[in-house]
């Protein structure tokens, strides 16, 4: 069963909640099963559809927006890194080094839905599944396996790194900066940012 896309509705607009690791052909198949819905809603009342909780490449847009607009007249908004991290919205990016910062010891695997948030750095004691996230204004540091969503440096330090023993299917982020990783790296993976791109290695 499909279960990527969260369709809501709040008084401005019908909203589309996207799973951060969910892949664009996933999203496309499910969208497609969803339009019927979203058409009943939308000829009700005239609201813009918003598209949240992932960020998209601008081909992907492309591609969602066809797909939307081939069924149905509808305005479509794409949320923004800004909008879509909140209070974690970055105005400035900068460096500090993080050799040495505050840590905080998370002493159990997060599970889908479950969040762990720290200004400084985070251990993770286990694996953050599918569905689950880590914030870190430092480093994150996850001794089991990366399936969720790590976002460090979340106020905007590029010198902040992601570490686990293992990333499966996910997307991460440094400061500003997104990357999808597709399958499954191995020993020990280190993320972090090079000429203003996340690199993996």
């Amino acid at each position: 069963m499909l279960n990527n896309i969260r369709v809501s509705q709040t008084q401005n607009a019908l909203l589309l909640n996207v799973s951060v690791i969910a892949k664009i052909e996933e999203i496309l198949e499910e969208l497609e099963t969803k339009i019927p819905k979203l058409k009943e809603i939308t000829q009700e009342e005239e609201l813009p559809i918003r598209v949240t909780g992932r960020l998209f490449t601008d081909t992907e847009i492309e591609k969602v927006k066809k797909l939307i607009l081939s069924n149905m007249p509808a305005e479509i908004i794409f949320d923004d890194i800004s909008d879509i991290l909140g209070l974690h919205a970055i105005k400035r990016t900068y460096k500090v080094d993080t050799d040495i910062s505050e840590t905080k010891f998370v002493q159990y695997s997060l599970r889908s839905g479950q969040k762990e948030e720290y200004s400084g750095s985070i251990v993770i004691c286990g694996d953050v599944n599918a569905g689950a996230e880590v914030i870190a204004g430092g480093n994150i540091m996850i001794m089991g396996a990366l399936r969720g969503l790590a976002h460090a440096g979340a106020h905007g330090n590029t010198m902040a790194m992601i570490s686990a023993n293992s990333i499966d299917s996910t997307q991460i982020r440094i400061a500003n900066l997104v990357r999808e990783v597709t399958g499954r790296t191995e020993k020990c993976p280190i993320c972090k940012v090079e000429k203003n791109e996340i690199v993996v290695r």
